[in-house]
């Protein structure tokens, strides 16, 4: 069994953050549980790492609880998460951030 371990580029933080501030206004503490939601999605790929289809160019993981997209990338053990967008936004959105 391979030990992955995990980062996330600078863009894909700046992502969950703009997710975590637009829940957050939405609701006291929602984006608290956003980020803790995302954050278990994120310890549950080091387990399943390159299992999912291949979307502009990367693996894009189905958040669980809410409608988000993970973009990621494997190199040898090492997981790279290059974007978590909106899955309810215009698909080539997706695509010109990604490719």
């Amino acid at each position: 069994m391979i030990t992955y371990s995990l980062s996330l580029t600078e863009l894909a933080q700046s992502d969950l953050k703009d997710a975590e501030f637009f829940y957050e206004k939405q609701d006291e503490n929602l984006g608290i549980y956003f980020r803790d939601s995302i954050i278990t999605d994120l310890d549950a790929l080091l387990f399943y790492a390159g299992v999912h289809e291949i979307y502009f160019g990367y693996y894009r993981m189905l958040a669980k609880r809410f409608p988000f997209s993970i973009y990621y990338d494997v190199e040898e053990s090492h997981v790279i998460i290059h974007a978590i967008l909106d899955s309810r936004s215009d698909p080539q959105t997706h695509e010109s951030r990604l490719v």
